[in-house]
This record gives C-alpha cells, structure tokens and sequence, in this order.
C-alpha cells in the first residue's frame, strides 16, 4: 500500500522511511489543512491546503487527490491555484444535487466549492481582506470555474480574519447553512442560501470558553448525530480548530454537543467559567490533529471525519522531505453516553478495518508480565502494524507497550497506562528524532478511569505517527513520531507489579501491500 504509485526513487536528503504507508502525503511540497472532501459515484475526493512551489507554508491553493477506499490515492492537478489577486484558503465542497444554484442541470449536479479568498494588494478588493468566494464544476471535479460574483459572502467592515466555510444542506428548512468564523474574535458565524450564491445572517455563537489573548478559532464543522444510535435523540455536533491552547500544546480539535434549530446552536454540558483545557471535549488528545472535517455525499448515516496530522506549533521544521505535512487515518464518527454524558466516538472507516482483517495476526493472549519488560518475538517486527489489546493490571503501577522501538528498548514511543493516576499516556520523548524543534511536545495524557484495572487500547503505527484509541473510541491520540528505520519492535512492560495481557493481536500492514 502507497499513499501514491511507484513514487520515484529518493534523492539526496529525502526521508523515504518517514512516508506514510496508510496516511496521504501529497508527492512533494507543503500541506495542511483538509478542505471540501466529499464522496461522489463512487470516488472520494480529498482536497487541502498545498503549496505548489515549495515545502513550506505559502502560496495556498486547492490540492486534489482521489481514492475508492481512502487508503490508496491518487494525486491530481492542483484544483483551485493561488493567483496574482488572492490565495485560497480552506472551505467545502457540495454537491447540489438538486441544482439549487442554477450551476448546472438536475441530471448533471454541480460540484460547488465555497472556500476563503485572501485578496492581495493589486486586488480589486482590499489587501488581506478575508471572504468566501465560490468555484464549480460540471466534470465530477476534473475542472473547476470560478463563478462570476467574487466573493459571494463579506463581512462589513471586511475582515482580514473572516474564513474557513463549512456547509451543509439543513433538510428540516430545505436551505443551506454556511458555518464561518471570524477567528480572532474567537466567533463562528452562521447563514443560510437557498442557492448557494447568496448569503443572508442566521446568528452568531461564542465565545465559550477557552478564551484567551492570541486564540483563534477556525474550520468549524457543524453536523447531526443521534445519541447512542437513537434517531429520537438527535443531538448537533461543533467542532473547531482551536489555535493554541489545545489540550496538548499548540493547536487542537475541540467539539460541542448541543441543539440546532435552523438558526441558533446551543451548547450544553459546558464547563464552569474559567476552566483549562483539559475540561473541554476534544475530538484527539494527541498533539496531532487539527482542523477536522466532515466527508460530503456520503451514503452512510454515521459522518466520517478526517484531520491534518501535524501542529502549527512545529509544522514548518518536521524532519520530511520533499513533503510536510499529512492527513489522519479516516474516522467514522458516533455519540455515545459515557460516564453520563454525550462524548465523540472515532473508529477507524470500515475500509481500514477490512484491510486488518485481509491480513494474518499475531495472537500473544494471556501474556503476563510481572516487574519486567518483553519483546515480542520476530515475526511481530515491522513498521506499519494495528494492535488490538485488553490489559488487566493485577498490582502493577503501570503497564503498556513500546512500539517502532528498537531491541535494546533505548529507541521508542511508550504507550503506558498509570492505575494511580488513572492516565493514559502517550510518551515520544525516545520516540527518535524530535530536536528538530523545542516546541515538540513530549508527554500527553488524557483521564481514562479503570478501576478495575481493565484497559482495552487499539493503537495504529505507521511509519511516522502512532494513533491510540480506548474507550469506545472517545479517547484519541494521535502523534507523528521520527523513528530510525531499524526501531521496528514491539515491547510489552509492566512496572512494579503483575499484568496480564489477556489479549493481544498485532497485524503488520506492511507486508506484501504491493
């Protein structure tokens, strides 16, 4: 499996073994946030925030890639490029299948892309001025044409802060909702078309919470769930990018659950005034992931998400080349009541999952371990692997496992779960290279209560990132990692008392991909 085929051979500073094996990389150059995916015919369709010319942030345009399983893609032409008047900046892709937008016909449905215009100098607008401009296509997404009136949506005063659209067709009003924000304020802003081309203000919502000098908010996605699969029980989704002060440092995905009545979100559940991070709902724990996204178009009623797997902390000096920048593994999404409150749930997509089982596992069950470390034997060496594992702690403090970690266990990411603390923990301070900034965070926890020393964990390792998930999927934590391409083995541990692996399942994914 290759995020492209038969990539070239790797020149001189090029980093091969960090290209991801499951996680789409464009070829070369920079990348962050995802934009306007959406499923059409059968084809999902990936569009992002690139840099054409270079492996840094600038000269955003519209990337494009294409799969039929989002595992194995396929780059494309840039779809949207920046220009001499604007950049590009994030926003979403529709298909009007009903033509609201005159744009093209009822049996060929227009794909429109609302997205953020940043007009520059020699602009007919004001330079820096942010505001959501409109593209379509009459080709399933091969060509795009950008529509006469630009932009269709300004604030007044214009705003150098006015981005991100998200939207959506609201079923109940038989309308389109736009979500927006001014990121600065921090504000998420929200209107309504009938047509796509014209906007009017449905209302406002924040701030709440988190609310600090310097936060932006930003890619808001607004979409329904029912709670604990009940349709009765209808319950709305925000998430947003909140940049810094995520729960791990830097930048983070947030959500709150609340109602949607056509024209207001309310939240419920918030935490007091004045609460830190760690009070909120995030959709990761990790360091990770940001700017999550909902697919467009697609048949199933559970959303599937999907993020950038980077922090705007150290972006621009990750360690990849002639890349930066990746996507997190696709997520189905569900709301399920935990500890007595609606809570995000993320599985890894059922493509994904159909992969694992196309693979043979490794079964280590009833494993224990008491005060020791173990490696795992040979034929569980690799890079690329899930792991499914049940713990139960019998007087051990802590207990886990080592993966992309070397024999000798000095090379390593810990994944470890504390029974005092009754912490989950994601430790990549040996995980291999991370000097490259002083801003790559080591340690990150998140509360996962076990009292009776019961801990499930489903850990997914590529070549540069860990994903642990654990409890029902509403814990998530995604982290890159820059390994040496010899730290190719899996360690168990148990500190200070007994543990038993009552189930352990490891299934390499890089054999035989190809």
């Amino acid at each position: 499996m290759a995020s492209l085929p038969n990539p070239p051979a790797a020149q001189a500073n090029e980093t091969p073994q960090w290209r991801p094996l499951l996680h789409y990389t464009p070829r070369r150059n920079w990348m962050n946030d995802p934009n306007g995916p959406f499923f059409y015919k059968g084809v999902y369709h990936l569009f992002y925030q690139y840099n054409p010319e270079a492996p840094e942030w600038g000269n955003m345009s519209w990337g494009h890639a294409t799969s039929t399983d989002m595992l194995h893609w396929h780059e494309h032409d840039v779809a949207l490029p920046f220009s001499e008047t604007k950049d590009i900046f994030s926003g979403t892709v529709v298909v009007d299948k009903h033509n609201t937008s005159g744009l093209g016909t009822t049996d060929n449905p227009p794909l429109v892309a609302l997205y953020t215009s940043v007009f520059k100098k020699n602009a007919s607008n004001a330079p820096d001025v942010q505001a959501q401009s409109l593209a379509y296509s009459n080709d399933e997404g091969r060509t795009w044409k950008s529509y006469h009136k630009d932009p269709v949506l300004t604030l007044s005063p214009p705003s150098p802060h006015f981005r991100d659209p998200g939207v959506f067709w609201y079923e109940p009003g038989d309308y389109w909702v736009m979500a927006t924000v001014v990121a600065n304020a921090p504000k998420v802003k929200l209107y309504k078309s009938t047509n796509l081309t014209d906007w009017t203000l449905l209302s406002d919502f924040g701030p709440v919470g988190l609310v600090q000098p310097g936060i932006q908010w930003e890619m808001p996605s607004l979409f329904p769930l029912p709670l604990d699969g009940n349709p009765t029980q209808l319950k709305w989704i925000l998430m947003l990018g909140v940049n810094p002060w995520g729960v791990s440092g830097g930048s983070g995905s947030i959500y709150y659950v609340g109602s949607f009545d056509g024209t207001t979100f309310r939240p419920e559940g918030l935490p007091p005034e004045g609460a830190g991070p760690a009070a909120y709902d995030w959709v990761d724990h990790g360091a990770d992931h940001y700017a999550a996204i909902v697919f467009a178009g697609l048949p199933a009623a559970r959303p599937v998400t999907i993020g950038w797997m980077s922090n705007w902390d150290y972006a621009s000096q990750v360690p990849t080349a002639p890349w930066k920048g990746q996507m997190t593994l696709p997520m189905t999404m569900a709301l399920r009541t935990i500890d007595g409150r609606p809570q995000l749930c993320l599985t890894p997509d059922g493509h994904y999952t159909a992969l694992v089982a196309a693979h043979a596992a490794l079964s280590f069950d009833g494993m224990r371990l008491s005060s020791e470390r173990r490696l795992l034997p040979e034929p569980a060496r690799g890079q690329v692997m899930d792991i499914d594992i049940r713990m139960h702690m019998h007087g051990a403090d802590r207990a886990g496992i080592f993966v992309r970690a070397t024999v000798d266990g000095h090379v390593g990411t810990k994944i470890v779960y504390d029974m005092k603390k009754q912490t989950l923990t994601v430790d990549r301070s040996r995980s291999g290279q991370t000097g490259f900034s002083p801003r790559f965070s080591h340690e990150h926890s998140v509360s996962v209560p076990a009292p009776a020393g019961e801990v499930s964990l489903h850990v997914i390792v590529d070549r540069n990132s860990v994903e642990v998930l654990s409890r029902n999927g509403s814990v998530v934590m995604t982290d890159l990692v820059f390994p040496p391409a010899d730290a190719e083995r899996v360690m168990t541990f148990s500190e200070n008392g007994m543990t038993e692996f009552s189930h352990m399942k490891v299934t390499l994914l890089d054999r035989n991909q190809e």
